[in-house]
């Protein structure tokens, strides 16, 4: 009996042991970064370094962590490596942490406030509020993101309007209905920020803090 004691300790110790890989690699506010990133669709080496504004030699150190613990895979494209979640599993647990930090973490809450104070008359959306301006069709849905994340997956209905790009569209959207923006989630400030130039510009524009991922996990829930 003490022999099978000892061994169920033995592997107990070890399976917590392969546990805390996970935890290690996800100790950098960087490493997090680049998985949320990937969240939103497959992506170069080249193209995270861009996003995150590290140097590829970085991005590439990061994503070895992220790989040794199995949180994201690659394929070989020509000369480019294509990084991408090693599954749904990994979204799932991003959008818990996000969670859980801003239910724990008075400063998450803080921060979001603090910055969207910097824009007067800004309305945040909720996706109640969005599902129902969808309804009722007298409004126009953007997706900021790029474009290729806009094509990997995107809200139904909604229109490709990349960030960069907002300002040649600004004369073409509708002064007639209601423009509501989303990005990349909860992370992302892009939709505040259009939606305030927008509001700026005349039009009747909200914000939705989440992005297609909370969207999808909503609509699962209303069917």
């Amino acid at each position: 009996m003490e022999d099978l004691i000892s061994s169920a300790k033995d592997y107990k110790d070890e399976l917590f042991k392969q546990l805390s890989r996970i935890g290690k690699s996800l100790s950098s506010d960087k490493r997090l970064e680049i998985l949320n990133l990937l969240a939103q669709g497959p992506k170069t080496v080249e193209k995270l370094a861009q996003d995150t504004g590290m140097n590829v030699a970085n991005v590439s150190r990061h994503l070895q962590v992220l790989n040794d613990s199995r949180l994201v895979k690659f394929t070989k494209k020509g000369t480019y490596s294509i990084y991408s979640l090693v599954d749904p599993s990994v979204a799932e647990f991003l959008y818990s942490l996000w969670r859980i930090g801003e239910n724990q973490l008075s400063d998450i809450s803080r921060i979001k406030k603090d910055f969207i104070s910097q824009m007067d008359g800004l309305y945040t959306l909720t996706m109640d509020e969005v599902y129902e301006k969808l309804k009722g069709g007298n409004v126009v849905l953007i997706d900021l993101r790029p474009e290729e994340e806009y094509e990997d997956g995107h809200i139904e209905g909604a229109v490709s309007v990349p960030m960069e790009k907002l300002d040649l569209y600004l004369k073409e959207l509708p002064r007639d209905k209601e423009i509501v923006a989303y990005c990349r989630g909860k992370y992302c400030a892009f939709s505040d920020i259009a939606a305030s130039k927008m509001k700026h510009e005349g039009l009747m524009a909200y914000s939705m803090a989440e992005g297609i991922y909370e969207w999808h996990r909503y609509m699962e829930q209303k069917h």
